[in-house]
């Protein structure tokens, strides 16, 4: 019989035996997991991977009793440090949930309070575990906030989390799981929001914290790449089931299962894709190959264009100084092209998309589509735009109302323009619902029921719903898993061919950017620092910027 001390090095830190998860429905009980286990020892980390649906964020919802709606864990059995956790006491669940297990959440908008200020609900979160309070509760928090990557913590500690970019919101989300140091941390989709060079800082950051406290990971993420290179295991799940696990290298080089090989074939790679021949360049003001253009093609295949835009914000709480978050700022984009903007969190790359669809107005500069300046348009000119040129937002959770049917919100558009009876946008949504992959049986669901992915398709539903010519698309796909991803950027090629559909792409994912970019924009602190081909600036980068952010691109050694 093993001694006690033998017992509690072998002893995992999370033990999930045979778990089953229902969810009721109108009639009856409708499964979600499938007799899923699992296991976390001290100090390792597991990653579990899946397609959007496949019962990732549930098994790590019914970890800490958060499963949402009607969910019910119907058998199985969940170990934390050898005591059974399945069905805890109310009080039991307080002390697990941040001080033993730490939770970052997927969506950072809907969990930060946006009425608080983000440091305050860092210092709370210390206080409600007895960590420390006061003056004390402050300074941890602003450390806490700088060692989780957000820069000028101090200032910012005061500031409230609409005045942060997805990025930065997810961060603080970060500190917040990391205040109580639990000894496990789940993390759902923890780097979906963030670029490339944000990511690694992150996840460096929290490696560091692993191997100093013996923290062990749970890692629930649609990124194999990053499932490569920073978990020690990594676990497959399809459809509520596990299908396969084993060492994260040997699994996501040699995989044994078709599931997984589908995954995995379905990465968005850096290799050169095989362009349509038919599709013309964006033009990027300034670069040789612009002014060729300019000279060979007419003004009118130009469909949207932005002239030296600046936006500057006045700072709170600093009288007189002002942050310019666009600088400068210049394209082309022509009809049937694609141009990506890409960089770091706080780049500037979704102001530059809300100056383009006109919800931002720029201190300086112009946007035109087809020859119409958006800030200066009024009524027909600016709905008959508005048409034109539709948005798909990087944050499903904020854009979709939750208190409305999916066939509520996907038909909106066509109600607000007055496009056809009842019956026919009935016909029309579920065409959409079906070109983003999703059954039409979910019409009638609320967004709260569907996953985060899931919910990012119905935003690209949404958009297409009244055949625009333009689609501005702010990280359009990073909440989707590899597949449906892959799915997805199918869907839009075949639309922009068939469509001679216009693209403005804003994404931190290079590998996407590879895959539907002609040109590329990488922008850094508000400024263009460099412009071209994308393929010219994947091979052969001219910016210091560009190459780090290549570099930091996570399991590209390994999967591309």
């Amino acid at each position: 019989m093993p001694s006690d001390a033998e017992s509690a090095v072998t002893e995992p830190v999370l033990a999930v035996r045979d778990l089953e998860v229902s969810y009721r429905s109108d009639r009856d009980w409708e499964p979600a997991l499938h007799g899923t286990s699992l296991t976390v020892a001290a100090g390792e980390r597991v990653a579990v991977v899946g397609e959007s649906g496949s019962g990732k964020s549930t098994t790590a919802a019914a970890v800490l009793g958060l499963l949402p709606g009607t969910g019910r864990i119907t058998a199985g059995k969940i170990n934390f440090r050898g005591e059974d956790v399945t069905d805890p006491t109310p009080a039991r669940l307080r002390r697990l949930r941040g001080r033993q297990i730490g939770l970052v959440p997927q969506d950072p908008m809907s969990n930060l309070n946006p009425a608080l200020r983000v440091g305050r609900q860092i210092a709370e979160t210390l206080a409600a575990h007895g960590m420390a309070t006061g003056a004390a509760a402050r300074r941890r928090a602003i450390e806490l906030m700088g060692e989780a990557g957000i820069p000028e913590a101090e200032q910012r500690y005061r500031q409230y989390p609409h005045e942060f970019s997805g990025g930065l919101r997810q961060r603080v989300l970060i500190a917040i799981a990391l205040a109580c140091e639990p000894e496990l941390l789940i993390a759902d989709e923890p780097t979906s929001a963030l670029d490339v060079t944000v990511q690694r800082q992150i996840l460096d950051h929290l490696e560091q914290l692993r191997a100093a406290r013996g923290t062990s990971m749970l890692l629930i993420t649609h990124d194999l790449g990053l499932a490569a290179e920073r978990a020690d295991r990594v676990i497959v799940m399809e459809r509520g089931r596990v299908v396969e696990s084993g060492p994260a290298v040997d699994l996501l080089t040699d995989p044994q299962q078709e599931y997984t090989q589908r995954l995995i074939a379905a990465i968005p790679s850096l290799k050169v894709r095989d362009r349509q021949a038919h599709k013309g360049p964006g033009v990027v003001e300034g670069s040789v190959d612009a002014l060729r253009q300019a000279q060979g093609s007419p003004a009118a295949d130009v469909v949207l264009s932005a002239h030296n835009l600046r936006k500057e914000y006045r700072i709170r709480g600093q009288r007189g100084q002002r942050l310019v978050a666009v600088d400068d700022v210049s394209f082309d984009l022509t009809k049937g092209s694609t141009i990506a903007v890409v960089g770091e969190s706080g780049s500037g790359k979704s102001t530059t998309a809300k100056l383009v669809l006109g919800l931002e107005r720029p201190t300086a500069g112009e946007v035109r589509v087809d020859g119409r300046v958006v800030q200066l348009a009024t009524g027909q000119a600016r709905r008959s735009i508005r048409r034109e040129m539709q948005p798909v937002f990087q944050d499903p959770y904020a854009s979709l109302n939750p208190t409305y049917s999916i066939q509520h919100l996907i038909d909106e558009p066509l109600r607000l323009f007055r496009i056809g009876d009842r019956t026919s946008r009935r016909r029309r949504v579920a065409e959409l619902l079906d070109q983003v992959a999703l059954p039409t049986s979910i019409a009638g669901r609320r967004p709260s029921e569907l996953s985060g992915g899931q919910r990012q398709r119905v935003a690209i539903a949404r958009a297409l719903a009244l055949e625009p010519s333009i689609l501005v698309c702010d990280e359009a796909v990073s909440a989707l898993d590899v597949v449906v991803q892959d799915q997805t950027l199918r869907l839009l090629d075949d639309l922009q061919r068939r469509l001679g559909l216009s693209y403005l792409f804003i994404t931190h994912d290079l590998g996407v950017v590879r895959q539907v970019a002609d040109r590329v924009l990488v922008m850094n602190r508000g400024k263009v620092v460099e412009h071209g081909d994308v393929d010219q600036v994947f091979d052969a980068p001219q910016s210091e910027y560009t190459r780090r952010l290549l570099d930091a691109i996570p399991g590209a050694g390994l999967l591309v």
